[in-house]
C-alpha cells in the first residue's frame, strides 16, 4: 500500500466552507470507522501537538448516476504517513514537517454509513463545513487570543526579569505559563500554573489571589477597548499546505499583533461585542492554578 507523501492543501485558514476534492486514500480503522484522505480540504482538523480547537462539522457529498450521497464526517484529525503507514494524532512518531513524511487531514466516517456507499480512491467529492459551528469556534478562538493579550497586559508589572514579549510588547505571561487551552463555541478556557518554574523566570505571585478582582477588571477593560475598535482580523500563511506556518493577525489601531496559530478566526473584533473574561484560582498541591474563561454571548 502506497500512501501520499505530500501534505494536504487546506483552505480553512481563509474561511472557506466548501470545496471539491479528490480522494487519495481510504483505510479502515481498528474501531471500524473509515479514514478518508483528500488532496485538499476546507475541514479544520484537531492538531496532535496543540489540540485547542476541535474539528469542524462537515459533510462529504458524492455525485453518481443514481443521485447524490451525503456522508457525515464524525471526526477530523491531523495524520502523518511515511508512504506505507498512516499514523493518527498522538501516534504520529515524528515532528510536523519531517522530510520524507506527508502530513495530512484525515476525515473519519462512521462504519455503518460507509458500508452503504464508500468513496474510493480517485473519486471526486464535495466537502461542506457547517458554517454556523465554524463561526462559533472562530469567535471562541479570536476571543482566546484577544484575552491572552489582555491578561499579559494586566500582569505585566509582576515580572522581575525580562522575558520574551507578546505582540503588544508586554511580557508574554500567556505563552510562558499556559498549561491547557480549550476553544469552545463563542468562548475559551485557559489554565496557567503559577508554580516554582514560573517564579524562577521572574514572575511574582505575591498577593496575586488578593489582587485577582483588580486583574479581572483590567482584562475586561482592555477587551471592551479593543472590541470597540472593530479591528480587522486575518490569518496570514506562508503557503496552502497543512504544515505551512500560519499566524493570527489583528490590526489594532496602534499596533499590528501576530500570534502563531493554526486555527480559524473571525474577520473583525466587532463580532465579539459583549466579550468578557472571568478569572478564578485554585490550589493544586500548593501551586496556584489560574483559570481564565471567556465568553462573547
Amino acid at each position: 500500500m502506497t500512501l501520499p507523501h505530500h501534505d494536504t492543501v487546506v483552505s480553512y485558514p481563509s474561511g472557506e466552507l466548501t470545496t471539491s476534492a479528490t480522494v487519495v486514500h481510504t483505510e479502515p480503522l481498528p474501531d471500524g470507522r473509515i479514514a478518508i484522505l483528500l488532496d485538499r480540504t476546507t475541514c479544520h482538523p484537531v492538531d496532535a501537538g496543540w489540540p485547542d480547537q476541535g474539528p469542524d462539522r462537515a459533510i462529504l457529498r458524492m455525485e453518481s448516476e443514481g443521485g447524490a450521497t451525503e456522508l457525515p464526517v464524525v471526526d477530523c484529525v491531523v495524520g502523518a504517513t511515511d508512504g506505507s503507514v498512516l499514523y493518527l494524532g498522538r501516534d504520529i512518531p515524528v515532528p510536523k514537517g519531517t522530510d520524507g513524511w506527508g502530513f495530512v487531514v484525515v476525515h473519519i466516517l462512521a462504519p455503518g454509513v460507509v458500508e452503504a456507499a464508500a468513496p474510493a480512491e480517485g473519486d471526486t467529492v464535495h466537502i461542506t463545513v457547517d458554517g454556523d459551528y465554524r463561526h462559533a469556534l472562530s469567535a471562541g478562538h479570536t476571543a482566546c487570543h484577544l484575552a491572552s493579550l489582555a491578561l499579559n497586559r494586566a500582569v505585566a508589572d509582576r515580572w522581575r526579569k525580562a522575558i520574551r514579549p507578546d505582540g503588544l510588547d508586554n511580557p508574554d505571561f500567556d505563552g510562558t505559563a499556559n498549561d491547557v487551552s480549550l476553544i469552545r463555541e463563542y468562548g475559551s478556557t485557559d489554565t496557567y500554573r503559577l508554580g516554582k518554574s514560573l517564579r524562577k523566570k521572574g514572575f511574582s505571585t505575591d498577593g496575586f489571589v488578593e489582587e485577582l478582582p483588580h486583574i479581572q477588571a483590567f482584562v475586561n477593560a482592555s477587551l471592551v477597548e479593543w472590541v470597540a475598535t472593530d479591528a480587522a482580523v486575518r490569518v496570514d500563511r506562508d503557503g496552502d499546505r497543512l504544515t505551512d506556518r500560519r499566524s493570527w493577525v489583528c490590526e489594532l489601531p496602534d499596533h499590528t499583533v501576530r500570534i502563531p496559530c493554526g486555527g480559524t478566526h473571525l474577520t473583525s473584533l466587532g463580532a465579539l461585542a459583549g466579550l468578557r473574561a472571568e478569572l478564578s484560582v485554585t490550589d493544586v498541591d500548593g501551586t496556584i492554578v489560574l483559570t481564565m474563561d471567556t465568553s462573547s454571548v
